[in-house]
């Protein structure tokens, strides 16, 4: 009997469902929410109500691009955190209702986890190339940056993180003060391409080991734009592509070069990227430069699979089934996930 998961991913302002077949995806439906656009960020509030809304006909949709019955089902999977509680509420209740209503085991996932075991995802005749382990991760997205050393499907050890705010906010945050609308992060990589990385020099934060800072950036940045429009109150009009491609440079080198120092530190030559921001092109074009120069093998996942999806959730649900990691229908989802992945 195959194994057939479905996952459903709510951590933010992203309904998504998908079905897994054995490792092989058969269905990734995602409905994002256009609301949030004009508060300048995700409000968690319409986020969750949101959430009410799409979460049927998404999971509905799943099911049914898959060709796979609710009978047919071998378990349901869901985040459980990290992510905003009341989202994380909507997608963990309909999850317990479903698997009670089947009568199928019930797998909490863990958001960050579930990005990394992405890149072990296949596509129907498809072959895929994927990570050996152990392999280095650079997990980065708009609420979290981490270095993780992944040892196994489900044995996976942090060893540097920021100490504050998340590149991915970085990015949001950088083009909020240059008036761009929201989500700011993609809109600096597309001005990027068309500017000069070296046309600005911003001051990289000195943090110790392996750990990452970025609210120095955000801050430094806020001041530079402040006072360049003092003198010319078309500095940004002016200059944005150049501003987009030297903070975006600046981001990438923080990020990569704490990775660099961490293969030294772990011997590890196998890299893998993960998170929302993994679909930057200046990321990816750096890390495809630093596996010429040091001949790592490197793991990126496609756009579609970067950013928040139910995909992952059903993979990772799909190796907890397999290694029998079940939830109880009193667990509870959290908005921050202690320690190490679990």
């Amino acid at each position: 009997m195959p194994v057939n998961i479905l996952g459903i991913e709510s951590s933010c302002d992203d309904t998504a469902a998908a079905v897994v077949q054995d490792g092989i995806l058969l269905s990734n439906i995602v409905a994002d929410q256009e609301v949030h656009r004009k508060y300048g960020g995700v409000v968690p509030e319409l986020a969750s109500r949101a959430h009410q809304q799409n979460i049927i006909p998404v999971v509905d949709q799943a099911l049914k691009t898959a060709g796979i019955t609710p009978g047919e089902l071998s378990a349901v999977a869901f985040t459980k955190g990290p992510g905003l509680m009341g989202s994380l509420l909507v997608g963990s209740s309909f999850a317990k209702g479903f698997a009670l209503a089947g009568g199928i085991p019930l797998v909490g996932v863990n958001h960050l986890q579930a990005h990394i075991l992405v890149h072990f995802l296949r596509h129907p005749g498809v072959e895929a190339s994927m990570p050996s382990f152990p392999f280095l991760c650079l997990l980065v997205s708009g609420g979290h940056t981490q270095l993780v050393v992944v040892k196994d499907f489900l044995d996976m050890k942090i060893i540097g993180s920021t100490i504050d705010d998340a590149a991915g906010e970085a990015f949001d945050k950088c083009a909020k003060v240059m008036g761009l609308p929201y989500p700011g992060g993609p809109l600096v990589d597309r001005y990027a391409r068309d500017g000069d990385g070296n046309a600005f020099a911003f001051t990289k934060p000195l943090i110790r080991e392996l750990d990452y800072s970025f609210s120095g950036l955000k801050t430094a940045f806020l001041y530079f734009i402040r006072d360049r429009l003092k003198e010319n109150e078309d500095f940004i009009s002016h200059n944005r592509d150049n501003l987009c491609a030297s903070i975006q440079k600046t981001i990438v080198e923080i990020l990569t070069d704490k990775l660099e120092k961490a293969c030294i530190q772990t011997g590890i030559k196998v890299v893998a990227l993960a998170g929302g921001v993994s679909a930057n092109t200046g990321l990816r074009e750096r890390m495809n430069l630093l596996a010429r120069e040091h001949g790592w093998k490197v793991f990126i996942p496609e756009i579609s699979l970067s950013t928040d999806n139910a995909a992952m959730i059903a993979i990772t649900g799909y190796f907890k089934y397999r290694a029998k990691e079940f939830a109880g229908l009193d667990s509870a989802p959290m908005a921050r996930l202690p320690g190490d992945f679990s």
